[in-house]
């Protein structure tokens, strides 16, 4: 079972910046995106960001200009730099592979529909 393992999340004032990393366990061969969603308490998960196998990028409109999504295809990690960071901003970031594609330490190849991260914990004070 290839996990997705997110971090960087942390507590940073109004105008700060975080950077969160997800590693995916196992080698990426394929995917069709890579995500970063958030949930703020009391609050649907909301889709951020994403990258695609293309290199395409896509944002919401709160965080456009301020949030940038990127990945490291030899790392099989997806980076999500956040600038200028509001209170707004605080929630739980999960990290999100559509339709990935791994090979795992043993050797195989498993396909699945999606992984998710188990969530890093961004708060930002005012």
């Amino acid at each position: 079972q290839v996990q997705l393992v997110e971090s960087g999340g942390g507590l940073v004032q109004a105008g700060g910046s975080l950077r969160l990393s997800c590693v995916a366990s196992g080698i990426v061969l394929n995917f069709n995106a890579m995500n970063w969603y958030r949930q703020a308490p009391g609050k649907e998960r909301e889709l951020v960001a994403g990258i695609s196998s293309g290199g395409s990028t896509r944002y919401i409109d709160s965080v456009k200009g301020r949030f940038t999504v990127s990945r490291d295809n030899a790392k099989n990690t997806v980076y999500l730099q956040m600038n200028s960071l509001r209170p707004e901003d605080t929630a739980v970031y999960y990290c999100h592979f559509d339709k990935p594609t791994y090979r795992t330490d043993w050797g195989d190849i498993v396909a699945v529909a999606d992984s998710w991260g188990q969530g890093t914990q961004v708060t930002v004070s005012s």
